[in-house]
C-alpha cells in the first residue's frame, strides 16, 4: 500500500502509525513526502506555490511520483503486484484517486477525510480542470474504494465525502465517524 500523508505533514507519522498497522496484518507499505512535505519542503519553492502554473507543475510532480512509488511496489519481489493499493489522508486522498484512476495497477483505494473539490475553490475551473475528484472517482470501479469520514470534519466538509462516494462506481464503502 503506498501511503500518501495529509498538506504540510510528513511521511514518517503515516508510516509510524498506518504503516505499522498495515505490517501487523502482513501488509508492506511506503510513505513518500509529496513535493513541498517533510524532508522536501522548501521555503522558497513554497511562495511559488501560490503562482497557479507552479501549482500545476507540483500537482503533476506529486501525480507522477505517486505512480512511480505504486511501480515500484509492484516490482519489488516480496509484494504481490496483483494487490497494490494506496491510501490518501486529506490531501493525499485527493492525490490517491487521482493516481488511483490513471494506474490500473492499483486494485484498491482507502480515502480518509477526502472527497470532491469544496464549493468555492479558488480558480474552481482550472482546479476542476488539472483534479476533478468526481471525474477521478468514475473511473475507479471495478477497484475497491473505501472511504472514512468524521461527521463533524470541518476541513473536508461530508457533503464533499458524499460527492465523492456518489460518483464512484462499486465496489465502495463508507464509514462514518463522530
Amino acid at each position: 500500500v503506498l501511503l500518501l500523508q495529509g498538506f504540510s505533514t510528513r511521511k514518517e507519522p503515516v508510516a509510524d502509525n498506518v504503516g505499522r498497522a498495515l505490517l501487523a496484518e502482513g501488509i508492506a507499505s511506503l510513505a513518500v513526502d509529496l513535493p513541498l512535505h517533510g524532508d522536501r519542503s522548501d521555503p522558497l519553492q513554497l511562495q511559488s506555490a501560490r503562482n497557479p502554473l507552479a501549482v500545476v507543475r507540483l500537482w503533476r510532480s506529486a501525480l507522477a511520483e505517486a505512480g512511480l512509488a505504486v511501480r515500484y511496489l509492484g516490482a519489488r519481489k516480496e509484494v504481490d503486484a496483483e494487490r497494490l493499493g494506496v491510501a490518501g489522508y486529506s490531501l493525499g486522498s485527493f492525490l490517491a484517486v487521482a493516481m488511483a484512476a490513471g494506474e490500473p495497477r492499483v486494485r484498491a483505494v482507502v480515502v480518509a477525510a477526502g472527497g470532491d473539490l469544496p464549493a468555492g475553490t479558488p480558480l474552481a475551473t482550472v482546479a476542476r480542470t488539472l483534479a476533478d475528484p468526481l471525474r477521478a472517482g468514475r473511473k475507479l470501479a471495478p477497484r475497491r474504494l473505501l472511504m472514512v469520514h468524521g461527521r463533524d470534519d470541518r476541513t473536508v466538509r461530508p457533503d464533499q465525502a458524499e460527492r465523492l462516494y456518489a460518483a464512484a462506481g462499486e465496489p465502495r464503502e463508507i464509514r462514518w465517524y463522530p
